[in-house]
């Protein structure tokens, strides 16, 4: 008899294929499991699948008394709480770097999109104002990338790649992160000094209490009238109210953003304004980030049902 999982949160049946083809999968659909599944079904689940951002905490886990493994599709793991799931004896596992290479893509491809105003670009074609020779003042000559200062926050695996990405452009990295590592870029002991120094701030760092609105309306007037934000990471290191404030108000020139404060739900504050530029949380959606992000849940789940250590563990809180 193959193992169950339970799938917590919504996901494309395409991307659960895999796994069904290994595992007895118990879908909830993304709603309450009690309202899906009798309670001898839930009682014996011992491992259950989750989107990272999806809140899950200590009261969500008792539903479930014989789990015994949280294993996040994807990166992140934010919404899982550490230290619930310590206490409990239960072990959580991700997808580390599985995305990283596509997720620095985005970053770079908003980034480009954003300062060199390829949506206004776009549409001055479009229009047929560029064939009429209309002038635009939209159009007027930008900044380009070589010795343009990139800052990126958080030097993990997405930052790291965005940062060697950047430096192919001939930009000049620097970064901040919790840890200085040996790597050829200039490190800044604060966001504050990072935010001073640079033209672009790339957002790459973990969600969490400690980053949460991280970026407020001080970092964004550090930034400047010139200087833009990149963000791939989660909506939630953005006080995305600052944010708006400081895009009306030409306190920063524009941002990429890939995520938002509360998905999928954009606010009409920001999608009104021109010189944003917007994806639908579409950094890791690729198609080798999904098969690698697949095979970490696999190795995952088989090593927890093995009685395993998980090759892809978290530590706790």
């Amino acid at each position: 008899m193959a193992d169950k999982v339970l799938i917590y949160s919504r996901f494309p049946k395409t991307m659960m294929a895999r796994f069904a083809e290994r595992f007895e999968l118990l879908d909830t659909g993304g709603k309450p499991a009690r309202e899906v599944f009798s309670a001898d079904e839930i009682g014996g689940i011992r491992a259950l699948l989750t989107a990272g951002g999806s809140p899950l905490g200590g009261e969500a886990m008792d539903a479930f008394p014989k789990l015994g493994a949280i294993v996040c599709y994807g990166t992140g793991y934010d919404g899982v709480d550490l230290k619930a799931a310590a206490a409990r004896n239960i072990a959580v596992g991700h997808s580390r770097g599985a995305n990283a290479a596509s997720v620095a893509d985005i970053a770079m491809t908003l980034m480009l999109a954003t300062t060199r105003r390829i949506l206004v670009a776009d549409q001055y074609v479009r229009s047929g104002d560029w064939a009429a020779s209309k002038q635009s003042p939209m159009m007027r000559p930008q900044a380009g990338m070589p010795g343009r200062r990139i800052g990126v926050y958080g030097m993990g695996e997405i930052g790291r790649k965005i940062a060697a990405r950047c430096a192919a452009f001939e930009s000049e990295v620097g970064y901040f992160s919790r840890s200085k590592y040996d790597l050829p870029y200039q490190y800044f002991p604060t966001l504050e000094a990072l935010a001073d120094w640079c033209s672009v701030l790339m957002i790459a760092v973990r969600a969490g209490a400690e980053t949460h609105h991280a970026v407020n309306s001080d970092i964004l007037k550090r930034l400047g009238a010139d200087g833009y934000i990149v963000n791939i990471s989660r909506g939630s290191v953005i006080d995305q109210k600052a944010l708006v404030a400081a895009l009306t108000d030409k306190t920063i020139a524009g941002a990429g953003l890939d995520v938002f404060e509360k998905e999928p739900h954009a606010p009409d504050a920001l999608t009104a304004l021109p010189n944003v530029v917007f994806a639908p949380h579409i950094g890791g959606h690729t198609l080798e980030s999904h098969v690698a992000m697949q095979d970490c849940v696999l190795a995952n789940l088989t090593a927890f049902f093995e009685g395993k250590p998980l090759p892809y563990g978290i530590k706790s809180a």
